[in-house]
């Protein structure tokens, strides 16, 4: 037996399948070590390559959940065929009884790992046996969690552009959204738009947290961009729970409520490939809101809670920028 083929076909098969439970799996984690690599990377060269106006990075997502898909199974072909390389006759050929190739082996392990059986081969007595059902396990195993893990990820794509154009049905600014939800008394109907928003991202965080993979997915319309929309409405809030007077506000514990739904998202990004920018966003501006008849605050007791959130402004930015977007301000970024 060589120690070498065996030695590594082992360590292929290890990275595999705990890179593969690692991210398919585990919910409250990032994905595992080769995958997080392979979408930094992938997406590292779409940016490189594409740019805001670019159609190529909407195709950074399939593209990131395809390559990794093909890495797995690559992987776990080649381990098994470097395990079943490390003995002489491991395999018997049960129609020419000839000795056994290289194309063989890798002809067997891909048939069995693919669930199809054992071809024109079977295993010889003893380990080789267990080894062969080792091999067919593993193939149903990466068989099954791939396709629940891209069937979760395609729905959760879904769900996240849906929370975009829910956010983007409601302005493309934010003293838009306040101006026009102000009825000349009170915020009419805000409310029942912000818990349904708080809903919709509380399910986008938890899917990031499940599937990383989610970062990756860009959007070429920016009223479907997530990341825009998370800005969007944080700027919304932000409005509102410091720039307008706390008798015509909504209500506190429904603008507390959204803001630690955005602020649960923001923690996801530290798993993700987001980083603070090294600038705030351009500052609001209260004058439109008191133009649209909006009470508001004074300037300076405004500007200075705004000041405070210059930390959390920042890691939106990153956010934005990420994305290779634009600030929901239309400024340029």
């Amino acid at each position: 037996m060589e120690f070498i083929p065996l030695v590594l076909g082992i360590l292929l098969l290890v990275i595999v399948v705990v890179d593969l439970l690692w991210t398919t799996l585990w919910v409250e984690g990032s994905a595992g070590p080769l995958t997080s690599w392979l979408m930094a990377v992938t997406w590292r060269v779409f940016r490189q390559v594409g740019d805001r106006r670019s159609r190529l990075l909407t195709l950074s997502g399939p593209s990131i959940l395809v390559i990794g898909l093909l890495v797995w199974i690559i992987l776990l072909w080649t381990g098994w065929t470097l395990v079943f390389a490390s003995a002489e006759y491991p395999l018997i050929d049960t129609v020419n009884g000839g000795s056994i190739s290289w194309s063989d082996r890798f002809y067997v392990t891909g048939y069995t790992i693919f669930t199809l059986g054992n071809g024109d081969f079977a295993p010889r007595e003893g380990p080789w046996q267990i080894a062969m059902i080792l091999t067919t396990a593993s193939g149903m195993l990466f068989v099954t969690l791939t396709v629940t893990y891209v069937l979760s990820v395609l729905d959760a794509v879904t769900q996240k552009r849906s929370f975009a154009s829910s956010v983007s049905g409601l302005g493309t600014r934010s003293d838009e959204i306040v101006r026009t939800s102000w009825n000349g008394d009170e915020f009419d109907g805000l409310e029942l738009s912000l818990n349904a928003l708080a809903s919709q991202l509380n399910t986008l965080t938890a899917n990031h947290k499940a599937y990383p993979i989610l970062h990756y997915f860009h959007s070429g319309q920016t009223e479907r961009a997530p990341v825009t929309s998370v800005a969007l409405l944080d700027e919304t809030l932000t409005l509102l729970r410091f720039g307008v007077p706390e008798p015509d506000r909504p209500s506190d514990t429904i603008v507390k409520n959204v803001r630690a739904s955005v602020h649960s998202y923001l923690e996801t990004l530290h798993n993700g490939f987001i980083e603070p920018a090294d600038r705030t966003p351009p500052a609001q501006d209260l004058e439109p809101l008191r133009d649209a008849g909006v009470p508001t605050v004074p300037d300076e007791m405004f500007d200075e809670s705004v000041e405070n959130l210059s930390e959390r402004r920042r890691l939106l930015l990153g956010l934005v920028e990420s994305d290779v977007r634009q600030w929901p301000t239309g400024e340029t970024t």
